[in-house]
């Protein structure tokens, strides 16, 4: 089925009218987007625009009132988060929600899953290893000995192993030093390169912009802007308007 799917060139994922709601409180209007395959789509916002919220209605959390979430041309909005998972949508959850008591190699033992037919590179926790050597170095230690830095590459890993065929990141670079957000950045670029979808949830603009293909702007709840990265960066309106930044 994966194969069949590579060949028909739909998107990787697709979000078409997308409403959602806590409670009576309505977050998303009318939200559209399009990951397509291969490429970085970043997701931007101020603080409360409704991008986490956008995730949460990818992966399950928080499943849409109306419209629809496609993966791959196959609607997955009404599906719970394990089921999402197991279609091949990894997440790198905001504060890297890492297991603190159980071993680096053990938080990727518990995460590991084989890949879906079709879906290209097998990664295993010796891979994640061999591409983060500093969490090779420390496979023994509890996972809340690590750096901040280390546990944002743990948390990357740990998506890695699980084989999506697309990855959500969510503020990767948050709270992370200037020197380990390069790394995260660089890290984003391989993953692309290698085929990857990914989503970008970021507040680090320039980051964003740097690593994105595609760039899409929420502001309270409604996209504002859906275009390349090199138009989005040549606005700096638009940047100052809605992000806050120039």
């Amino acid at each position: 089925m994966a194969d069949a799917l590579e060949l028909s060139g739909v998107n990787a994922l697709e979000l078409e009218r997308v409403n959602a709601l806590y409670g009576d409180s309505h977050v998303l209007h009318e939200v559209s987007l399009k990951l397509g395959r291969g490429r970085l789509l970043a997701l931007l916002g101020r603080n409360g625009a409704g991008k986490t919220t956008c995730l949460n209605a990818i992966i399950g959390f928080l499943p849409p009132r109306d419209g629809e979430v496609r993966l791959f041309g196959e609607p997955i909005g009404r599906r719970a988060p394990e089921a999402i998972a197991r279609l091949g949508v990894g997440l790198v959850p905001q504060g890297r929600r890492i297991f603190a008591s159980l071993t680096v190699e053990e938080n990727l033992s518990v995460a590991a899953r084989p890949p879906l037919s079709g879906g290209g590179r097998n990664w295993t926790v010796a891979d994640a290893f061999a591409t983060f050597p500093r969490l090779g170095e420390r496979r023994r230690q509890p996972a809340g000995l690590l750096s901040g830095g280390e546990q944002q590459m743990l948390a990357i890993a740990r998506a890695l192993v699980s084989n999506p065929r697309v990855l959500l990141l969510d503020e990767p670079s948050e709270g992370l030093a200037p020197l380990i957000v390069q790394e995260v950045g660089q890290t984003l670029l391989r993953l692309k390169a290698e085929g990857y979808s990914i989503l970008l949830v970021e507040q680090n603009t320039a980051l964003a912009l740097k690593v994105a293909d595609d760039v899409a702007i929420l502001n309270t709840g409604r996209i504002v802007f859906d275009g390349s990265a090199g138009e989005a960066g040549a606005r700096p309106d638009l940047l100052q308007q809605n992000l806050g930044v120039i």
